[in-house]
């Protein structure tokens, strides 16, 4: 998938694995979300100062950060997943995801989803595990059409799916989608400096042609 400019097309079939140098992404991502987007997200008020905490403890070595960019490398879709450090629930991961509101009605959260469980898998996970409102339409949809186990109680959701073990298959998979990902993700990261740079001299151009035609 190429450089679409149109902010819902853009590189929609690739989802990559986020490291710490994205940590400002995700953090633009999550602040750029409204309050009810939030609300549906943590399942609380969610302020600034509770993202920005909630950035600032993320445990890269513990958990896996997936993410959706446009062409303009701003994160469109975020997932969060979680591995329990719960000793009864040793190989279970909880899914959190958010998309911004340009992002939705394409798949975004369902791609998000798959690429999340396909890295649980190859990390000895069995149970994938979410946990929203009963009142987020978009994760409920997702969790159905994946086949999970949903629990509804006091307005609250719990969905369960069963994950079979990773084998050469899903793990040649990943290494495949992560590859892919991350060439794009350079060719919009060197596109984006052309672009930058194409602008500056533009306007270093008319700057000086004004001045010369004293305009």
């Amino acid at each position: 998938m190429g450089f679409v400019l149109n902010e819902q097309r853009a590189a929609f079939n690739l989802v990559l694995k986020l490291q710490p140098a994205h940590l400002q992404s995700i953090r633009d991502h999550l602040l750029s979300l409204g309050a009810d987007d939030r609300y549906l997200r943590f399942g609380m008020p969610a302020t600034d100062d509770f993202i920005h905490r909630y950035v600032d403890g993320f445990d890269f070595t513990r958990d896996c950060f997936f993410g959706v960019t446009n062409s303009r490398l701003e994160m469109i879709g975020l997932a969060h997943l979680a591995y329990s450090d719960n000793p009864a629930t040793p190989h279970t991961a909880e899914f959190g995801v958010s998309v911004t509101e340009g992002g939705r009605g394409f798949g975004v959260g369902t791609l998000l989803f798959k690429r999340s469980a396909i890295h649980a898998r190859n990390t000895g996970i069995t149970v994938l595990y979410v946990h929203c409102l009963s009142t987020n339409a978009a994760m409920m949809h997702i969790a159905r059409k994946a086949g999970m186990t949903v629990e509804y109680a006091y307005g609250e959701a719990d969905a369960f799916l069963t994950l079979p073990p990773g084998d050469p298959q899903s793990i040649s998979l990943e290494v495949l989608q992560d590859q892919s990902a991350q060439f794009d993700y350079k060719m919009k990261e060197h596109l984006k400096r052309v672009l930058t740079s194409q602008a500056r001299l533009f306007r270093f151009g008319f700057q000086s042609f004004r001045r010369q035609h004293q305009l």
